[in-house]
């Protein structure tokens, strides 16, 4: 398989870290990137030339354009762009407040949104290229109490899907990976904010975060297989769950959404009109 050029945000932690170490080791470059530039710099030390660090805070349009034109330069194409950074917001739907939700969609869909746009005109010129967005099963279904970080799932998923279309002709394919529940350091204070709480509801979020104990996580790192052969795929997929145990619960939810519209199928249409 050739040699791959990777540009990844969000690396100093996760699922970030292991796909760049192990794109490293199968003899890729990559150009890595993190808010503290500190958090990745040992990977110079381990693996010199082939990866580039970069210091990057996807929010800020400006340092996200300058890293990925830096990046390109480095290595001389970018093959495959992913959308790693992100973060989940923990709060009911009353109780966060616009400015904290505001935060998150920076993240999460703006500084996507970002790094797509800095790397679109290379990739279409350079006449070939793969966007990959890693979104969630939430993108797809919801949960309470993460009502928001759902919702940018949606929003991400929505954008991708439709990029997808849109870029085809120039020879660009998009990928949105979605994994299930992963023992990462996605729950820690870093990767995890929450608004301040409302007592009414503190009884339903106790329950809710019980549940969440029980809950059966993946292996993170037997994860780098699965995400080599998305991106060495002649076709590579739309859509790719991550782990084991998304198909199941969408499947009962799209089975419910359907049943739904159908019942009301005869209401629906006659609103329609004549």
């Amino acid at each position: 398989m050739a040699q791959k050029v990777w540009f990844i945000t969000g690396t100093s932690r996760g699922f970030g870290r292991i796909w760049v170490e192990a794109a490293l080791e199968r003899g890729d470059m990559v150009a890595a990137t993190a808010r503290k530039l500190s958090s990745i710099a040992d990977l110079n030390e381990k693996y010199g030339s082939r990866v580039l660090t970069l210091e990057l805070d996807v929010t800020k349009a400006d340092q996200v354009k300058a890293a990925v034109g830096r990046a390109h330069a480095h290595f001389g194409r970018l093959d495959i762009v992913m959308n790693n950074a992100g973060y989940a917001l923990v709060s009911t739907i009353e109780e966060a407040s616009a400015e904290e939700v505001r935060a998150l969609y920076d993240t999460n869909i703006f500084g996507t949104l970002s790094v797509i746009q800095a790397a679109l005109p290379l990739l279409r010129k350079q006449g070939h290229g793969h966007i990959i967005g890693i979104s969630s099963n939430v993108g797809l279904v919801t949960l309470p109490v993460i009502g928001y970080y759902c919702s940018s799932k949606w929003a991400f998923e929505a954008i991708h899907e439709s990029l997808a279309k849109e870029v085809e002709a120039f020879g660009i394919r998009v990928t949105i990976v979605e994994p299930g529940a992963y023992a990462t350091e996605f729950g820690s204070p870093d990767s995890l904010k929450f608004a301040p709480g409302l007592d009414v509801y503190t009884d339903f979020k106790n329950q809710f975060f019980s549940g969440l104990l029980n809950l059966e996580r993946g292996d993170p790192r037997a994860t780098p297989d699965a995400i080599f052969q998305v991106v060495d795929a002649e076709r590579p997929p739309l859509r790719f769950f991550l782990g084991s145990h998304s198909l199941a619960g969408v499947r009962a939810t799209y089975a419910d959404r359907l049943a739904v519209w159908e019942e009301w199928e005869t209401v629906s249409n006659a609103a329609q009109g004549k």
